[in-house]
């Protein structure tokens, strides 16, 4: 068994994470901080609705949803519920606290794997998961006996775990440490506590630019080829079936951020580096394509369901997800109907 670090993990087995994360609307025992925050969201036009996110570049659409008040014009506002670590996103959102989450889709396993009801219905951003070593480690043999951090249950778990397993290496072979949060997990490399990590972007770049002699190791594309998918947006399933227009309005309006996005970056990045990316405006700029919003991320079923097996080897699920994890429906209705903002999408699965 991995070690273990941060205040969140000492002492929590995957058994212990599951126990945490993946409960349903049968009771779980909620941290009273996180149980004080419950409440329902109305379920008509004009709502508000709960959401929970991460701390990537994959999260940027939600981020400028947010900020640029994209759902308003069809009667929706989002409401961000900030978390003190990443698994208490997974643990809220299983738990029915909020009502969907940009979510890493190996999180989102592990609530479908337990009987959650949630569905992935959009994309949030692809690629962008890097496994960045200190100097000396320039291969995956180098890091055998070496320290190594990530978050569990994340894509960050799952790509350094697929990546050692195609060196014909496994986690035995290193010394996992498990950290709460993108900042910390980036000062504990560069202040020289980890010899490596896999991070999400902007916090890999900066890693790469704040420790002498730092390199990527890989990108993910070298295991999985280019475009694969990172963060999802989840939903609740009786939001799906009672308020599908709230649903929607924030599948359009992250399309209209992508479309924004890649219009001007830089624009972008100056109302998100800061609030929401704890990094340097040109660390941000360095990573901003290494990991770009990709809403319509239809083609990439087949390629998170074939995660699951990483999934289940690693002790989180004990199946694969298969194609009722998915309901691509209101995405479809947002395309037909907008035919026009997504025609002129650069990155998408059609």
């Amino acid at each position: 068994m991995c070690d273990r670090d941060g205040s969140f993990y000492r002492n929590l087995s995957r058994r212990g994470f599951l126990g945490r994360s993946a409960g349903t609307a049968a009771a779980i025992a909620l941290p009273a901080h996180l149980a004080a925050l419950m409440a329902p969201s109305p379920a008509a036009a004009g709502t508000t609705l709960k959401a929970t996110h991460g701390s990537g570049f994959c999260n940027m659409g939600m981020f400028l949803a947010k900020e640029r008040g994209l759902t308003k014009a069809d009667g929706v506002d989002l409401d961000f519920v900030v978390t003190p670590s990443n698994t208490e996103i997974t643990t809220m959102f299983g738990a029915g606290l909020v009502d969907m989450s940009m979510i890493p889709y190996s999180n989102f396993m592990t609530l479908y794997d337990a009987g959650a009801p949630v569905r992935i219905v959009a994309g949030g951003g692809v690629a962008g998961c890097i496994i960045v070593a200190r100097e000396g480690i320039n291969a995956a043999a180098d890091l055998k006996g070496k320290t190594f951090g990530t978050f569990q249950a994340d894509t960050l778990e799952v790509l350094p775990y697929d990546y050692l397993k195609k060196a014909g290496m496994s986690f035995r072979d290193v010394d996992v440490k498990y950290l709460d949060t993108s900042p910390e997990l980036a000062q504990a490399f560069m202040a020289g506590a980890l010899d490596a990590i896999c991070h999400i972007e902007p916090y890999a770049s900066q890693c790469v630019m704040g420790r002498k002699g730092a390199k990527v190791l890989s990108n993910g594309t070298d295991v999985y080829g280019k475009g694969y998918s990172d963060c999802v947006l989840a939903v609740r399933a009786p939001l799906i079936k009672s308020n599908p227009g709230a649903v929607k309005a924030v599948i359009k309006a992250l399309f209209v951020a992508q479309a924004q996005a890649e219009t001007d970056k830089t624009a972008a990045l100056k109302d998100t580096v800061g609030k929401y990316y704890k990094t340097s405006m040109e660390a941000a700029i360095d990573a901003s394509a290494k990991q770009p919003i990709v809403v319509d991320q239809r083609d990439q079923t087949k390629f998170i369901i074939a995660r699951g097996t990483s999934m289940q080897e690693l002790g989180y699920v004990k199946k694969a997800p298969d194609e009722g994890a998915f309901d691509w429906s209101l995405l479809d209705a947002v395309i037909a109907e907008n035919k026009g903002l997504y025609a002129g999408l650069k990155l998408k699965a059609a």
